[in-house]
């Protein structure tokens, strides 16, 4: 399969691409746990579909340490073992935030409060953004067919 967009060969796509890698670059650097980034952005490209991402953050999770079976069981993390609260929480949130069309009151009090509980206020701002940059990159790719399966652990850092 073949993108029907060359992101890094057109102009205006590089410059805006610089930007936001650059924002994924600060995310990284947060004080939220890379553990909890990499099962959040997972989930957020399960839900969505986005296999690129999911060939990203998969092997992105294994480098960083990450166990087969916790990546394995992210998509069914509700009747898994292996995850802490905090991780839960931020899964939780996670899912509210991608499914914002189907949970027509967005993200609920009470998972925000979940979310709250874990996290101090600069983990869960970035958080937020987290999930947020990660809807927009699925959609990034999604949209022009980028292909999967050739990704290389820190390619994009």
């Amino acid at each position: 399969m073949d993108a029907r967009l060359n992101y890094f060969a057109d102009p205006t796509a590089s410059k805006v691409l610089k930007y936001f890698m650059a924002a994924g670059k600060a995310l990284k650097d947060s004080p939220l746990p890379t553990a909890t980034q990499e099962l959040v952005a997972l989930r957020v490209s399960q839900i969505n579909g986005c296999a690129v991402c999911i060939d990203m953050h998969t092997k992105e999770a294994a480098a960083a340490g990450e166990t087969s079976v916790r990546v394995n069981l992210v998509a069914a993390w509700r009747e898994a073992t292996v995850f802490t609260e905090a991780e839960r929480a931020a899964l939780e949130l996670a899912e509210e935030g991608t499914r914002v069309a189907d949970a027509a009151g967005g993200v609920s009090d009470e998972v925000w409060a979940y979310a709250a509980k874990h996290y101090d206020e600069e983990q869960l701002t970035a958080l937020v953004i987290l999930i947020s940059f990660m809807n927009t990159v699925n959609r990034l790719n999604i949209i022009t067919q980028q292909p999967a399966g050739n990704y290389e652990p820190g390619q994009f850092h």
